[in-house]
């Protein structure tokens, strides 16, 4: 089997793309970071999806983003809250963090090369997301590109590095579809950008409102619990 390397936040998106890897006759080597930020309830959702999906290896690795800040994730910055698609599309947003996905990327490549592995799989999407920078395709390129000149085996030519999203052009609707077609239980994933203590999502974050908005428009239950008034 081919090895592959995800990155795995315990979110809706990661999972999803983690079983699509599987699917496709991948060996996973889940990935994920303890960058120091607010919502770390997801840490033990990726935990519980790496658990049920099977993954080969997950490697949950420490990177002290909150030293920085400059996000509503890895600040004490308020996170934004009900605000419309447009928006969310139009700006980037205070929860953006600085290069996080630069950083993840480039640990995911050093895992590659480790293990002999040529493919990252990363959960990124530009049709129903919050406006982020690195979630583009020209990002993806680039830094394909990057993988070839910043290693030892794409510069001797051992290894070609290919970046999959296979979520890049699908609504939130069509990936919550596909991971049920492909087997993914979502009621382990955690999505909320700004959990209540006991880790109920709020419902009304950028994430929260993406997600909920997705299994309305798929007709399907979303099987995590949120604050009141908002159900699943």
């Amino acid at each position: 089997m081919k090895k592959a390397v995800t990155l795995a936040s315990g979110g809706l998106d990661s999972t999803t793309v983690i079983a699509i890897a599987i699917k496709q006759g991948f060996d996973v080597y889940a990935l994920s970071f303890d960058y120091g930020q607010r919502h770390r309830c997801e840490l033990d959702a990726a935990r519980r999806v790496a658990l049920a999906l099977g993954v080969r290896d997950h490697v949950i690795a420490p990177v002290g983003l909150r030293v920085f800040g400059g996000s509503a994730l890895t600040a004490d910055i308020e996170v934004p809250k009900e605000r419309d698609s447009g928006r969310m599309s139009a700006e980037i947003p205070i929860t953006y963090v600085p290069a996080r996905n630069t950083i993840f990327l480039s640990l995911a490549l050093g895992w590659c090369e480790v293990i002999g592995a040529q493919d990252i799989f990363i959960g990124v999407n530009a049709v129903d997301y919050s406006g982020y920078p690195d979630c583009r395709p020209e990002f993806l390129e680039a830094f394909e590109r990057l993988a070839a000149l910043a290693t030892k085996a794409g510069v001797e030519g051992t290894s070609r590095f290919r970046i999959h999203a296979p979520l890049m052009n699908m609504t939130k609707a069509e990936i919550i579809r596909a991971g049920i077609q492909a087997g993914v239980d979502y009621s382990i994933t955690h999505s909320c950008y700004d959990p209540a203590p006991d880790g109920l999502a709020c419902g009304v974050c950028d994430s929260c409102v993406l997600r909920r908005r997705g299994f309305a428009e798929a007709g399907i239950v979303d099987p995590i619990e949120y604050k009141p008034p908002y159900g699943g």
